[in-house]
């Protein structure tokens, strides 16, 4: 059985994901997502930890950068 994005079981024929979408939308089943991996959160903390950590003037020169980066 293919896996969607998040991991969870999809049915690999048409007509059975078409029934599972509509068994969605009325509310007869309930899609739960996935917990988010210890990699995510990890991340989020991290990169709060370094924007804590830094001056503004710090802050403001690495978006500079990347949007310069982005624009080029």
């Amino acid at each position: 059985m293919p896996t969607g994005p998040n991991g969870q079981k999809r049915p690999a024929d048409v007509i059975g994901a078409a029934v599972m979408v509509a068994r969605i939308a009325t509310g007869e089943i309930e899609e739960k997502p996935a917990k988010k991996t210890g990699k995510t959160r990890s991340g989020k903390a991290g990169s709060a930890a370094r924007a804590k950590k830094l001056t503004p003037e710090e802050r403001s020169a690495i978006a500079k950068k990347a949007a310069a980066a982005r624009w080029m």
